[in-house]
């Protein structure tokens, strides 16, 4: 196993490389004995949103987590191209509703990989959380507790954890999953805008709708590549007919394209 991080600088290679924030080669992982990747090559764009479409059981939290740096790679190479951690953003269920949070104190918490759990916040670090709850407008909500809030609500409450990172690579998991068509929309605008201000963004998703907005698609089945592109030429009906019928082909091409 070979996984390779860049340090800051300037990056080596052609040209081409420096239009990708992730890219990673014949990449495997799994848990216990239990593989769920198999030798994926893919590349993530840079300043751009990516979704990962998949059904249930196609890899793609696995994925996120890998490129969060949260599961080890048991094969293959990766690469990132930025100079800091990126920043993972767990489902909203995956967050305790008991925990006896408020929405700042939510926030506050993505200062712990500077600043640690127990040491007091500088004033820098409590600029950075203004400025991230600010930015997803939640700022109104900062003495709510967590578990209070709408699933939008919480939503932004945790990107906002995110960007109080200060990464330029903002992984979620289902973002948008069991929200209403307004809060998804909310979510979806704030994303956008998060790209536009030079962050990369990658999520996994079971909206389509979402999927489709997005940049590039990374369509999954079984821990398998099935194709990799612009979504409005990778969801199309028959390749997403291929993708969630039981038992279907998961052959793929060198390319790294789904072939019937």
């Amino acid at each position: 196993m070979k996984i390779m991080f860049r340090e800051p600088g300037p990056p080596p290679g052609t040209p081409e490389d420096t239009a990708f924030r992730i890219r990673f080669t014949e990449l495997s992982a799994g848990y216990a004995g239990h593989p769920v990747l198999h030798r994926l090559d893919a590349r993530i764009p840079a300043l751009a949103t990516t979704a990962l479409v998949g059904p249930n059981g196609s890899g793609k939290s696995t994925l996120l987590g890998v490129l969060a740096g949260v599961i080890r790679p048991t094969a293959g190479e990766l690469h990132h191209t930025g100079s800091r951690p990126p920043a993972f953003v767990p489902q909203r269920g995956a967050v305790g509703d008991a925990l006896p949070l408020t929405v700042r104190q939510t926030v506050e918490m993505g200062r712990w990989g500077e600043r640690g759990p127990w040491r007091r916040l500088t004033r820098r670090d409590r600029a950075t959380v203004d400025a991230a709850m600010d930015r997803t407008r939640i700022a109104d909500l900062a003495t709510r507790q967590l578990g209070d809030l709408s699933g939008g609500q919480r939503q932004r409450a945790l990107i906002a954890q995110g960007l109080a990172q200060e990464s330029d690579l903002l992984l979620l998991d289902e973002p948008t999953t069991g929200l209403d068509p307004e809060a998804r929309e909310r979510i979806a605008a704030l994303l956008t805008e998060l790209v536009a201000d030079g962050v990369t963004v990658v999520h996994a998703t079971h909206d389509l709708d979402a999927a489709r907005s997005a940049d590039a698609c990374l369509l999954l089945r079984e821990g398998r590549l099935v194709e990799q592109g612009h979504p409005e030429q990778i969801l199309t009906p028959s390749a997403l007919a291929h993708v969630w019928q039981p038992g279907g082909d998961t052959r793929r091409a060198k390319s790294g394209t789904y072939r019937t």
